[in-house]
């Protein structure tokens, strides 16, 4: 099988939570007040910006009993401290999740969230593969659906791309090739056409008949 590919950034969520109690309510109190003041961007935070909170107070009164040499009170505040952090790793998922639905202003939705971004790392998003199909000489093609209500060009070439056969448009991202000559080198590439016109063409990719 053989595919054609392009690197997309993400940019990731770093939670590094300052060990000290006072300092995590610190920065706690920060977060929660960033997502507060994003609702367009975080309409459903998750957990609640009332959960939060609640915990956030919790965790304040226990530091305070702590401090006050309250009987019991380490133990109490240590709960309340898993407690928060708990909470806030679930923070950290539901930013990442939203970050993720756009690439282009994953950075600044993680940073209006007051959190963190990790060097961004570089994935591989697969956008067009060509496999030995289930019948000799038969290529199965795949694409990347661009819309509900698309229609997709496939082209194949049997001299490395200089001159392209058209294929039979199909209204689904897929597709098979057959009537090929086994152990010819083939090259495939395909567009989608929708309601705003036709896209480009992906990356050609070559395959060998089986």
């Amino acid at each position: 099988m053989t595919s054609s590919v392009k690197t997309v950034k993400r940019s990731v969520v770093s939670l590094n939570l300052p060990r000290r109690v006072p300092a995590l309510i610190t920065e706690t109190r920060g977060i929660v007040t960033a997502v507060t003041n994003n609702a367009t961007t975080f309409p459903t935070p998750d957990p609640s910006l009332a959960t939060l909170s609640t915990a956030l107070t919790a965790l304040e009164t226990a530091e305070s009993s702590v401090r006050a040499r309250t009987r019991g009170a380490v133990a109490s505040r240590n709960e309340k401290h898993t407690a928060m952090t708990t909470l806030l790793e679930q923070l950290k998922a539901y930013v990442q999740k939203t970050a993720d639905a756009d690439s282009d202003t994953a950075e600044q939705v993680i940073q209006s969230a007051g959190l963190a971004v990790r060097k961004p790392i570089l994935r591989q998003k697969q956008t067009f593969t060509a496999r030995t199909g289930a019948v000799s000489g038969t290529i199965a093609l795949t694409t990347v659906a661009a819309a509900r209500r698309a229609s997709y060009e496939w082209q194949s070439s049997l001299d490395g791309g200089k001159t392209w056969t058209t294929l039979p448009i199909t209204l689904q991202a897929k597709t098979t090739v057959a009537g090929l000559t086994p152990g010819a080198t083939v090259m495939f590439r395909s567009r989608a056409v929708t309601r705003t016109g036709e896209g480009d063409w992906t990356q050609p990719t070559s395959i060998i008949v089986r």
